[in-house]
């Protein structure tokens, strides 16, 4: 029979690429996404959008992650208090403390390596205490040095996510206390979201979101805490959209809560689209993740392989499948106590062989942070396209930069572009640089191969974008 609380975290504790892939397929048996579309624009057959540049994006899901406090140490006994025999881990040995040294590490290593992505910030991690008020293991000035680390270092690389409130027990937001009953159904990972609208969802966001915004954290999305919004997909997205435009007025929401290691498609979901033709287009991106954590687990105590994402012949292995697609991003998703594991540095050090292999295959990747995605997949499905005769109309709800597409042309041809404003009373050309090789591919050039022209600019919003040829 089928288990409807399966989770992303049921998941990731299978531990092994073959016992990952042995769980998705369950999830299979229920629809995977309730969400509704949304409005859609005409978009001419003539046109294919492609991938930023013509590269793959890849990306790096950290989950669990926050300033100071070690999550499994403090999370896994509320866990085990639910489900005493399902989290038997010797927590107490495990360091209370993930330090800034190993965040500044890390954050160095991947800047130099070009790799971006999304880094939780838990809001009040395990209940111990809010980050914009106090952590009681640490001191005041120790937990402003920590938000200052993130707040001046990371976020360069990184978009910023709660991880709703706690990623234990639920908070009582009128009451801002934890609320007394510790069964399921008031535990975040599992029953809370459970019959809750998405105006009730939307409340329970907006109060994680407001104490990140509280340190001057910015956030475009969140992430589920475990199985958070599992059952309830609708809410989840729509509620997701109208707490983080509420708080943080972001244009493109998002939210990171499938993973999927099968044949699935890995590409984000537009969810939610209206108005996209008026001053105020809405919608929410779902991103997901293509792994498991194979770096080093949850509760950094499971070390997986580095052949896992991509073998040591760099012929194999999940990362290799999804980019090989070549049309949808490779995300790979960890947990913060697994990069550090206790100490060792077993994730991080698995993370960076992966890094280092792919890039030795590759040299088509482009690494992006998930808001850039999502900001991507929301031009890509909500652009305007038609075709006139010898030239393509494009207009989109939002601007997106290295917005890139094919269309069918003779070599022979001369491509021009221009915008127009709303106006329609003037143009403003949009220079554009014939090239050679598609891999060089940047904003403002385009290029032929065989019969095909790839062209890439930076799509304004709201304004049509002439591109005729000659």
């Amino acid at each position: 029979m089928f288990d409807s609380t399966l989770t992303r975290r049921d998941l990731l504790r299978a531990g092994t690429a073959g016992l990952l892939a042995s769980a998705v397929p369950i999830l299979g048996r229920v629809p995977l996404f309730a969400q509704e579309r949304g409005e859609r624009p005409m978009q001419s057959d003539d046109v294919k959008i492609v991938t930023p540049r013509g590269r793959v994006p890849i990306s790096f899901i950290i989950d669990d992650s926050t300033c100071l406090a070690n999550l499994a140490y403090f999370g896994i006994p509320h866990f085990a208090e639910v489900y005493p025999d399902r989290y038997r881990q010797d927590w107490a040995k495990l360091p209370k403390e993930i330090p800034d040294k190993f965040v500044r590490k890390f954050g160095e290593w991947s800047r130099e390596h070009g790799v971006k992505g999304k880094y939780s910030i838990v809001p009040y991690p395990a209940c111990i205490g809010r980050i914009d008020q106090k952590l009681p293991d640490w001191s005041k000035q120790q937990l402003e040095e920590s938000l200052k680390l993130v707040r001046e270092f990371m976020t360069v690389d990184w978009d910023i996510h709660p991880e709703m409130v706690t990623h234990t027990f639920a908070i009582d937001i009128k009451t801002g206390k934890p609320y007394p009953d510790h069964t399921e159904d008031f535990l975040e990972n599992t029953g809370f979201s459970l019959g809750k609208n998405a105006d009730q969802l939307a409340e329970y966001i907006a109060y994680a979101l407001r104490i990140l915004k509280n340190v001057g954290l910015p956030c475009e999305g969140v992430t589920t805490p475990g199985g958070f919004g599992n059952r309830v997909r609708d809410a989840l997205s729509r509620g997701t959209m109208m707490a983080v435009r509420d708080v943080f007025q972001a244009e493109i929401p998002h939210y990171f809560r499938h993973l999927f290691t099968g044949e699935e498609s890995v590409a984000p979901r537009v969810e939610y689209a209206s108005g996209i033709n008026t001053d105020d287009p809405k919608c929410c991106v779902s991103i997901i993740g293509c792994t498991g954590d194979w770096f080093g687990g949850w509760d950094g105590l499971t070390p997986g392989t580095v052949d896992q994402f991509i073998t040591e012949d760099l012929e194999s292995g999940r990362m290799v499948d999804v980019i090989e697609r070549g049309d949808e991003p490779a995300i790979m998703v960890c947990h913060w106590p697994g990069l550090y594991y206790n100490g060792d540095e077993t994730g991080f050090a698995i993370f960076q062989d992966v890094v280092r292999r792919l890039h030795r295959r590759y040299d088509n990747l482009h690494w992006m942070k998930l808001s850039e995605i999502s900001r991507y997949w929301a031009a890509k499905a909500l652009t305007r396209i038609e075709r006139k005769g010898d030239s393509v109309v494009l207009r989109s709800p939002f601007a997106c930069p290295d917005f890139t597409f094919e269309i069918e042309l003779p070599a022979s041809a001369q491509i021009h572009a221009k915008t127009v404003g709303s106006a329609k009373s003037r143009s403003h050309p949009i220079p554009l640089k014939q090239i050679v090789r598609p891999l060089d591919l940047a904003t403002g050039e385009w290029v032929h191969e065989e019969d095909i022209a790839r062209i890439c600019l930076n799509l304004p919003k709201r304004e049509e974008v002439i591109v005729s040829w000659e």
